[in-house]
């Protein structure tokens, strides 16, 4: 039986020498790779009890929404900066050369809903951290953080310690 992983392109040396791009785009072109991934996600959040999902722009959206619509829940889009039409909650994080801001909704968590959080992969934690600590300023609670893919050379669940992490792939390199 094929894994995730088997739908994962490997490319080296990219995007700078030393590096391997691990591609989830060949995962969601093939159907069977689409269904197991989706599929793995729901089983991980087997007797968890959440109220909505929130995903990560972008790729976050790609796994998240599916997630949340065969699971009956709603969906709560975490953007980059600007992208939002109503009143927003923002939060900046670090990245490797500068930084970034995400926004939600100031409406989209409800004070005491349970979210589960979803992107695409984890690397240094910034961005998924800056998702949680928007979700709490609101009044919710992070019952679980999701992942399709891990990268745990980059040690980013360190700085989701305080939270319950997840992956269904999880490389051990960078």
């Amino acid at each position: 039986m094929k894994t995730v992983d088997d739908y994962v392109k490997s490319i080296p040396d990219f995007p700078e020498p030393g590096i391997i791009f691990r591609d989830v785009t060949s995962v969601v072109q093939d159907p069977d790779g689409l269904k197991l991934a989706i599929d793995e996600l729901i089983r991980k959040l087997d007797g968890v009890d959440f109220d909505v999902v929130a995903g990560l722009e972008s790729r976050g959206f790609v796994f998240g929404m599916p997630v949340a619509y065969a699971l009956g829940k709603g969906f709560v889009m975490v953007r980059k900066k600007g992208k939002l039409p109503r009143e927003t909650v923002s939060r900046s994080y670090d990245l490797e050369y500068g930084s970034a801001s995400i926004e939600i909704h100031r409406d989209a968590i409800l004070p005491g809903q349970r979210v589960v959080v979803i992107d695409d992969l984890i690397a240094t934690g910034g961005s998924a951290e800056a998702a949680c600590k928007l979700v709490e300023e609101l009044g919710g609670t992070v019952v679980k953080v999701l992942f399709l893919m891990e990268l745990a050379g980059l040690k980013g669940r360190e700085k989701l310690k305080d939270y319950d992490v997840d992956s269904v792939v999880i490389y051990e390199g960078k």
